[in-house]
């Protein structure tokens, strides 16, 4: 029984992680197969038309490298995601990935912004800023490996870099950051132990002091479970 649901509990960590990786993919793989060109249906900041990119823009990718080097810190950061906060993770992902599209609709530059970046940024930020705040050991060691593993994807939320949607990652990791303190009591908490209280105890006052029961509350309390 215990492993069937440890491989359910596998499988239903990975399958959002493949679903969108797969995606990604065959999207690509139908623009470069039929000729497309989805780059128009990316976010193009304070237009109309370009309000459609901030649903559309996070399945869009200009080359195989730009797809490549998004792929895997999304497998790997939804994974963890889907695995440590899975009661929120469908509201990070869906509702984050909105309003980082939207924010980049409202701050970027006139151009269009494509690519699953901003979902990358979103969930590095969200991962390492809720493993510092909630003081877990756990998460902050996850936050640890996030930071030693894309610890460089800090300086491209500044325009560091000519053609790359800065923009984009900012708002990922400026949403990731705001979701980590509204989310902060929800996925894994750091428990307070709770110590049970011993006959020994009973021995100490609130101080410390060796205080043991007197005869006359011994014989009170030996009438009283004989009743």
């Amino acid at each position: 029984m215990k492993d069937e649901n440890q491989l359910k509990i596998s499988k239903s960590i990975f399958l959002i992680p493949i679903i969108y990786v797969v995606t990604i993919w065959v999207i690509y793989w139908i623009e470069i197969q039929f000729e497309f060109n989805f780059n128009k249906f990316g976010v193009f900041p304070r237009t109309l038309e370009g309000f459609r990119g901030v649903f559309l823009t996070h399945f869009i990718h200009s080359n195989t490298s730009h797809l490549f080097n998004n792929s895997i810190p999304l497998f790997v950061l939804l994974s963890c995601l889907f695995y440590f906060y899975k009661n929120v993770a469908y509201r990070i992902l869906l509702i984050g990935g909105f309003l980082t599209g939207f924010l980049t609709w409202i701050i970027a530059r006139d151009s269009f912004h494509i690519g699953a970046s901003g979902i990358v940024y979103l969930l590095f930020s969200f991962i390492f800023f809720s493993g510092i705040i909630r003081k877990h050991y756990r998460l902050v060691a996850l936050s640890l490996i996030i930071i030693f593993l894309y610890g460089s994807m800090i300086w491209y939320v500044f325009p560091i870099k000519e053609g790359m949607s800065w923009e984009g990652h900012l708002s990922g990791f400026l949403v990731g950051f705001l979701f980590s303190i509204i989310y902060r009591k929800k996925g894994i908490v750091k428990e307070e132990h709770q110590f049970l209280q011993t006959e020994f105890d009973l021995l100490f006052d609130e101080n410390g002091n060796f205080a043991p029961p007197k005869l006359e509350e011994l014989i009170e309390e030996e009438q009283n479970e004989n009743i």
